[in-house]
């Protein structure tokens, strides 16, 4: 009889110490794959004055190069589960990959409004499927007592990449051109390709019956509402025939597409995961946060470069306390909070704090420092964390793995259409109560007031005068402009305190359940 040989390793040791690495490879393929998209969506944004000089175009044209991008990447996006089904999650994946390298570049070497256009359409097409695969396979690639950790990193990039996305647009054209800001997607998609790639088994792709009429409409009623919200600011809402039109579409398609999608067997959309409440109510959630977060990111860089006099690379910077906080809170939360409270409250106090956050700004004035913006973002970017790592729990908690690419193209949609509708709802009320405060500000105002001839008086001028008149006039438009950013910077921050009853729709996750990824 041989004796056991004490130095030989342990076969299920070996194992387990083999597939560590093949894990952590995975999880920073997908996060890389989840950066580029959700960068996308934000770095451009700062680059748009410089796009309008070179092209010579007009401030609507220019709405163009960021509108075909979303409007594309929405459309698309909830048919991740159809071509998972028809060509398999690791050809669809690095197509997708390797299509959004390329239209990046194409952007990049654009030499008209026209070309750029039809070159962010592209890029939307393919990045559309980046995050919902990304969350899919990695949560599949973990075992439940890792996903809290996996899912620490995963949130890290896809949350910190759009906070931070201006701050290193600014820094690339500043320092080099427009064009580098699409030029920085090519290295991070090479390397994610290669990792990828080797990682993800492959899959045989199996026939589907494409149901054309409603793919059509589930087009129809999507890109209305998009197109709806990104122009309606510019177009006048309901003024504007296009709005209209759009308005209408929507409306028609969208019921049709509803009531005609419940009652056939193999709809584009499987409406049955909205018989889970806990994953309509995280929906639900997702949706308003979105006035919440994005919207107040949308007018941040508005409001202190354009009334603050903020320079472009200060105004950037004031988002990185906002995205360190958000991601380390996202790091402890995804690995150590998850295991020792119910979900449903981390959500419940990311509410909350994402909320003061946004109420602090509403009382900052026209003499703000920079902390005093930066810590109140601070304060959002804890609350960001702990509001979108626990979600993920409740939101999945009971979907099965077949229906998970299904599942996650539908929350991503979501979360697209909630900073969609938050980005539209804060521009519409800031131009509104600008013109509100203005007329209330401006009818105190006349050449007999006591109160304005004392005020001009120590700067040696009238209110009959035209250097008077102008001066005040200058006043009362700062002053209009400061309180309508106030006014909604404090209904960003009650709109997530309005969030909270949608948590208490939420089932609690089964004991030892972990936190899957999330966007």
């Amino acid at each position: 009889m041989t004796a056991a040989n004490p130095t030989a390793p342990d076969p299920a040791a070996t194992s387990a110490e083999a597939a560590s690495p093949v894990r952590w490879a995975v999880v920073l393929a997908v996060v890389l794959t989840a950066v580029l998209e959700v960068l996308d969506s934000t770095i451009v944004n700062v680059a748009l004055p410089h796009m309008k000089a070179a092209f010579g175009i007009t401030t609507t044209q220019t709405t163009w190069i960021l509108t075909s991008y979303i409007v594309a990447s929405v459309v698309v996006m909830p048919l991740t589960g159809f071509f998972v089904r028809r060509f398999g999650r690791r050809r669809l994946i690095t197509t997708a990959i390797t299509g959004f390298a390329v239209f990046s570049a194409l952007c990049g070497l654009s030499w008209s409004v026209e070309v750029i256009v039809f070159c962010r359409i592209g890029q939307g097409v393919f990045g559309a499927f980046l995050i919902p695969l990304s969350q899919s396979i990695l949560f599949d690639s973990f075992p439940k007592e890792k996903r809290g950790e996996a899912m620490a990193l995963f949130g890290l990039g896809v949350i910190v990449a759009p906070i931070l996305g201006p701050t290193i647009g600014a820094i690339l054209t500043e320092a080099f051109s427009w064009r580098a800001v699409f030029y920085v997607n090519m290295p991070i998609a090479l390397f994610a390709l290669l990792m990828i790639s080797g990682e993800l088994k492959k899959e045989d792709p199996k026939p589907v019956t494409i149901d054309w009429v409603g793919l059509t409409l589930m087009i129809a009623t999507v890109a209305a509402l998009q197109l709806m919200l990104d122009v309606g600011e510019v177009e006048d809402w309901f003024a504007s025939h296009l709005i209209q039109v759009a308005f209408l579409v929507f409306l028609v398609c969208g019921v049709v597409f509803v009531l005609r999608g419940r009652r056939i067997a193999h709809n584009i959309i499987d409406f049955s995961l909205f018989r889970d409440r806990s994953f309509s109510a995280a929906n639900a959630a997702m949706l308003g946060f979105g006035l919440a977060m994005f919207g107040t990111i949308s007018i941040l860089p508005i409001f202190v470069q354009g009334l603050l006099g903020f320079g472009v690379l200060d105004a950037g910077y004031l988002f990185m306390p906002r995205g360190l906080a958000a991601g380390v809170s996202m790091v402890l939360t995804g690995a150590v909070l998850l295991k020792f409270f119910d979900p449903r409250i981390l959500v419940a106090i990311g509410l909350m704090l994402t909320g003061l956050g946004n109420i602090a700004l509403g009382w900052v004035n026209l003499n703000a420092s920079f902390w005093q913006l930066a810590l109140p973002g601070v304060l959002s970017g804890v609350g960001m964390g702990l509001f979108f790592v626990p979600m993920s729990t409740v939101a999945f908690q009971n979907i099965g793995q077949d229906r998970q690419d299904e599942a996650s193209g539908i929350y991503g949609v979501v979360r697209s259409l909630g900073s969609s509708v938050g980005i539209a709802i804060v521009g519409w009320q800031v131009a509104n109560r600008i013109q509100f405060h203005w007329t209330a500000l401006a009818e105190h105002i006349t050449p007999y007031s006591a109160n304005t001839l004392a005020y001009l008086a120590p700067l040696g001028l009238r209110p009959d005068s035209a250097a008077g008149a102008y001066y005040v006039t200058q006043q009362i438009a700062a002053q209009a402009q400061m309180l309508a950013f106030q006014d909604v910077f404090l209904l960003t921050g009650w709109a997530a305190f309005a969030m909270l009853p949608v948590v208490l729709l939420m089932q609690r996750p089964q004991k030892g359940h972990k936190a899957a990824p999330a966007h």
